[in-house]
């Protein structure tokens, strides 16, 4: 074993402490924190057919859905409904969807 091997193996590693009240380490942090990047769903409707169904699909099968095409689409971050909005064309890049939030859902209480 080299010298660096036996300093790590006899003294413990010490965690790096987050909750630091330094303003730059913490700030650092948040940055950190505030940068990942989150999946989010939009929900355009349910369908629930039976297996039997389901088998049967093929090309150009439609499955019905629980909603019209005027009604709101959901915005989810895992099975949590956090806003909700209208469907609409991007108006820089034509042809790709996008969602225009109408409503922001209250996420105070826990989940």
């Amino acid at each position: 074993m080299t010298d660096l091997q036996d300093d790590a193996a006899t003294e413990p590693q010490e965690a790096p402490i987050l909750d630091s009240r330094n303003g730059d380490s913490s700030n650092r942090h948040q940055r950190a924190i505030f940068d990942l990047p989150v999946e989010i769903v939009i929900a355009v409707g349910r369908a629930k057919p039976k297996v039997k169904d389901l088998l049967q699909m093929k090309r150009d099968s439609m499955i019905g859905l629980d909603a019209k095409l005027d009604d709101p689409v959901e915005i989810m971050v895992g099975k949590r409904v956090i806003a909700r909005g209208q469907l609409q064309e991007m108006d820089d890049a034509p042809g790709q969807l996008g969602v225009r939030l109408t409503e922001i859902v209250d996420i105070s209480d826990p989940f």
